[in-house]
C-alpha cells in the first residue's frame, strides 16, 4: 500500500507541473501582445500629432495643387492648369537658374570650409572648447538678427564696412546687394557663415571616431599631413559627407531667408530663388494669393528633389558601403 501512495504521488508530482507548464508557455505570448499594445498605446499621440501637422498638410497640398483658390473664395477644381501655368511663367526658368546658380556657390565655398575649419580645429590641443563655441555661435544667431547685421557689413558707400577693409588693399567700393553681378555670392557669403556652424561640429564628432593608430602608422611609413588626410581621414569621413554632401543640395535649393531680406529678388530679378517665387504666388499675386499655383510648384520642386535624392543614393550606395 505505502508503494502504490509513493508510486501515486510521485506521478501526481511530476504531472501538476506539466499541466502547470501549459498556461505559462501561452504567457509570453500574452506578455508580448501586451507590449505591442502597450507600444501602439504610448506611440499612438505622436502619430496623431505627426499625421495632422505632417501628412495632413502635405495631401492638403497635393489637393490645392489642382484647385483655384486663395484661401478665401470657394476653391474650384481646374486639374493642371496650376502647372501649366507655372511652366509658362518666364520668371520660373529665371528662378530655376538662380536657385542652381546658389547651389553650385554654396557647394564650391560652403561645403569645403567647414570640412577643413574641422581638420584644422581637430589639430588643436589647446582651447579646443573654445573654438568650437566660437565656430557654432553664427548657428545661435536668430537668421533675422544676422541678415540684419550683414546687410551693415554690405553697405554700398564707401564708409561700409567690407568696403571699408577693401579699400586699405586698394579694393572697390563695390554696390554688393544692388549689384546684379555679386549679388548672389554676397547672399552664399552670408548663408555660408551662418550655417557652416553646424556642420563643423559634425565632422568634429566624426573625427573623434578616427583610430588614431592610423596616423601613428602613418607617420612611422613618413606620410605628411596632405597624405594623412586623403588616405586616412577623407575615407573614414566618406558617409558623413555624403549625408552633409545631399543636405546641402536639399538645403541650397530651398534657399528663400536670405533672398527674401536681403534683396528680395532684385537687383533685376537676379537673386529670384523657387522658394521666392513660391512665396510670391502665394502672398503677392492676388487677393489672398494664387495658393494654387504656389502649391503646385511647391509639388514640382518636392518632387524633383526626391527624385535626385533617390538617385543620389542609388549611385553612391556601393561608395558609402566600401
Amino acid at each position: 500500500m505505502a508503494t502504490t501512495r509513493t508510486d501515486s504521488s510521485r506521478t501526481a508530482a511530476r504531472a501538476v507541473p506539466r499541466t502547470a507548464d501549459r498556461p505559462g508557455r501561452r504567457g509570453p505570448r500574452r506578455s508580448s501582445r501586451r507590449g505591442g499594445l502597450h507600444t501602439l498605446v504610448f506611440l499612438l499621440p505622436m502619430l496623431i500629432i505627426f499625421g495632422v501637422f505632417s501628412w495632413f498638410p502635405i495631401g492638403r497640398a497635393i489637393l490645392m495643387s489642382f484647385q483655384q483658390t486663395n484661401l478665401v473664395t470657394d476653391p474650384s477644381f481646374v486639374g493642371l492648369e496650376n502647372f501649366q501655368t507655372v511652366l509658362a511663367d518666364p520668371l520660373l526658368w529665371t528662378a530655376v537658374k538662380n536657385t542652381l546658380y546658389f547651389a553650385l556657390l554654396a557647394l564650391l565655398f560652403g561645403y569645403p570650409i567647414p570640412l577643413v575649419a574641422a581638420l584644422l580645429m581637430s589639430e588643436v590641443r589647446r582651447m579646443k572648447g573654445l573654438f568650437s563655441a566660437l565656430a557654432y555661435l553664427p548657428v545661435v544667431v536668430p537668421p533675422v538678427v544676422a541678415v540684419l547685421l550683414w546687410k551693415v557689413f554690405y553697405d554700398p558707400g564707401p564708409e561700409g564696412v567690407f568696403n571699408t577693409l577693401l579699400g586699405h588693399v586698394g579694393l572697390g567700393p563695390y554696390a554688393w546687394l544692388q549689384d546684379a553681378d555679386i549679388a548672389m555670392p554676397a547672399l552664399v557669403l552670408e548663408a555660408t557663415w551662418a550655417a557652416a556652424g553646424g556642420t563643423i561640429i559634425i565632422y568634429l564628432a566624426a573625427l573623434t571616431g578616427v583610430d588614431p593608430s592610423l596616423y601613428e602608422a602613418a607617420e612611422i611609413d613618413g606620410a605628411g599631413i596632405w597624405h594623412k588626410i586623403w588616405h586616412i581621414t577623407l575615407p573614414q569621413l566618406r558617409g558623413i559627407l555624403l549625408i552633409t554632401f545631399i543636405l546641402q543640395i536639399i538645403g541650397t535649393a530651398q534657399v528663400f531667408l536670405e533672398p527674401f531680406l536681403f534683396t528680395d529678388g532684385g537687383p533685376a530679378n537676379s537673386t529670384v530663388t523657387v522658394l521666392l517665387l513660391i512665396y510670391r504666388y502665394a502672398f503677392t499675386n492676388s487677393l489672398g494669393g494664387d495658393y494654387g499655383a504656389a502649391t503646385a510648384l511647391s509639388l514640382m520642386l518636392a518632387i524633383v528633389l526626391a527624385l535626385f535624392s533617390a538617385l543620389y543614393f542609388r549611385l553612391t550606395r556601393s561608395w558609402s558601403n566600401s
